[in-house]
Parts: C-alpha cells; sequence; structure tokens
C-alpha cells in the first residue's frame, strides 16, 4: 500500500465530531503529551477509546476527549500480532512513535485476543530516533 492510498484511506475515515456527543462506555487513557491521530494533532489530556460496530467489515474505533470537545473516528489499516509484552501484562494499551518531540499514534490493543490493529501515522525522517510510548486503557467507570 502506498503512502498516499493509507493517507487517503485514514483521511476518508477521519472525521471531527461535535462537542455535544454524548460519550458511550468504554476504555480510557491518560495521554501526558500532544500527538497526531492520522492528520489531527490533539492535545494532552483523558481520552476515550470506544470500539465501533463494524463498517466494511473492518473495526472502527472513536477516539474523543470531550471535555476539549474533539473526537475522532479511526480504521485501522492493518492488523498485526499484538507485542508480547502487552500480551503479559494482558491490558489494553495505545502505542505511540515519538521522534523529536512529536509523537503519532500508531497501534490500539483491546487487551483481548492477539489483534493489534495499526493506524496511519507519518513517517519519521531517515535518520531520526525513533521512540516507542506505550499508554495503558483503562476501563471507563460507570457513574
Amino acid at each position: 500500500m502506498t503512502n498516499f492510498t493509507a493517507r487517503m484511506m485514514f483521511a476518508a475515515a477521519t472525521v471531527v465530531a461535535a462537542a455535544g456527543v454524548a460519550p458511550a462506555q468504554g476504555l480510557k487513557a491518560e495521554i501526558p503529551f500532544t500527538f497526531r491521530a492520522g492528520n489531527k494533532v490533539m492535545a494532552a489530556g483523558t481520552y476515550e477509546v470506544t470500539r465501533l460496530s463494524r463498517i466494511s467489515g473492518s473495526p472502527a474505533f472513536r477516539i474523543a476527549n470531550y471535555d476539549a470537545g474533539v473526537a475522532i473516528i479511526a480504521l485501522p489499516y492493518m492488523v498485526e500480532d499484538a507485542r508480547k509484552s502487552w500480551l503479559t501484562t494482558g491490558g489494553p494499551v495505545l502505542a505511540f512513535e515519538c521522534t523529536d518531540g512529536r509523537c503519532a499514534l500508531t497501534e490500539l490493543w483491546a487487551g483481548k485476543g492477539h489483534e493489534a490493529y495499526v493506524l496511519y501515522q507519518p513517517k519519521p525522517g531517515k535518520n531520526e530516533p525513533v521512540q516507542t510510548v506505550s499508554v495503558a486503557l483503562r476501563p471507563e467507570r460507570v457513574e
């Protein structure tokens, strides 16, 4: 798959949601840094990740910060095996690739099964060092 095709797939699947959307039950993550999700820059904060019903046979995820009034719908473009460290700890996780202070959401593992979902991210420069950062997801409290 070419870079252009991957970008177009994610762009077509990325939707900026209105601030007034009521949150659904899901998983939450405290993300302590600014990051990219597709072509959207997301501020640090508390994010809810909800798996939506499958669209065209593919899973879809809503990643939302309701306090900031921002959300995206992400369609993974590839499925791969979850990392062994994730399977060992057993909790759901978001993975980010960070280069020179810029981070991009790259993977999501829901904590069940062996399928990790790969999300579109900008490619780092040729000689840029890349660091992978994992952020744990926790069940949302029902109030």
